[in-house]
């Protein structure tokens, strides 16, 4: 008599024939995957991947094997079709991404576009995101917040990218480049104020690390390193109920006079004193004094 596995002695089902799974793989450590995801990838018919030798490191260290197919963004208009005909003849696909969950600044969103148009039945295997890890973690509030994939790598398209951004009340958290993270800084010190940052390093990996403090500080120790490395995770706090909180029921314009009496300083260097306080650029503390 052939003996059930866990997944049908506990009455979960397996893989249906002719659908689509959106694994989630982990960000790092190796342990952060689900018990769920590891028995997909075994009864799944293909592994569509980001890239086939990134995925087969974890396929060989949970000794399944099973075919793979490269699935990214520079083949997803031909390759996307390809899948969904494999799944329409029955075929169990499983789309993977290089790590964390597919979809989320990765390639998928048009298979799985196509497969709903088809009446392919897509199912999400969750599992690690780096943003929301880095979020919980962050110290930021959590209660509310806007997840915006990369910055933008030039730095004209990113400066308008934070200017958008200016007025956002909550929590922001967006991908960056090692390479690009002290640019990116200044242009967030310029754009929205010395607000509240963190900065999340090689989360879940043996490097981890999370700087926090107002975007100057981080940005300053940035600087003092002789090389920046990893996968790197921006959050900045919002422009709302914690700036608001802070400044009390004072209009900025009432703040602004407040200062100049008391300090003896002149409109601009108060302006800049309560852009600090509330954690706002200088041009939304000189648009809000104006109105």
């Amino acid at each position: 008599m052939k003996s059930k596995t866990v997944a049908e002695v506990r009455g979960f089902p397996k893989a249906s024939p002719g659908a689509l799974y959106l694994l989630a793989t982990p960000i790092g450590n190796l342990e952060d995957i689900t018990l769920r995801a590891v028995r997909i990838l075994g009864e799944v018919d293909l592994i569509a991947c980001e890239d086939t030798r990134q995925t087969q490191k974890l396929l060989n260290h949970f000794q399944i094997v099973k075919p793979t197919t490269s699935y990214q963004e520079h083949n997803e208009m031909v390759k996307a079709p390809e899948l969904v005909m494999r799944m329409e003849e029955g075929a169990r696909v499983a789309l993977v991404a290089d790590a964390g969950t597919p979809g989320i600044s990765d390639p998928g969103y048009r298979l799985v576009q196509q497969c709903i148009r088809h009446n392919v039945p897509v199912i999400p295997i969750p599992g690690v995101s780096a943003a929301v890890a880095s979020l919980v973690a962050s110290g930021l509030p959590t209660h509310s917040f806007q997840f915006l994939g990369f910055a933008p790598a030039k730095q004209g398209q990113r400066l308008k990218f934070l200017e958008r951004l200016s007025a956002f009340p909550s929590t922001m958290v967006f991908f960056e480049a090692p390479h690009r993270i002290t640019e990116t800084l200044a242009d967030v010190l310029e754009v929205l104020g010395d607000r509240p940052v963190v900065l999340a390093r090689e989360v879940t990996k043996v490097h981890e690390e999370f700087l926090r403090g107002p975007c100057s500080e981080v940005l300053e120790n940035l600087r003092q390193r002789s090389k920046i490395q990893g996968e790197m995770t921006v959050l900045i706090g919002g422009s709302g109920e914690e700036s608001q909180a802070a400044a009390g029921s004072q209009s900025v314009k009432e703040r602004v006079q407040e200062l100049m009496q008391a300090q003896e300083i002149d409109r601009m260097e108060a302006l800049k004193a309560v852009a600090r306080e509330r954690h706002i650029s200088k041009s939304q503390a000189y648009r809000e004094y104006q109105s």
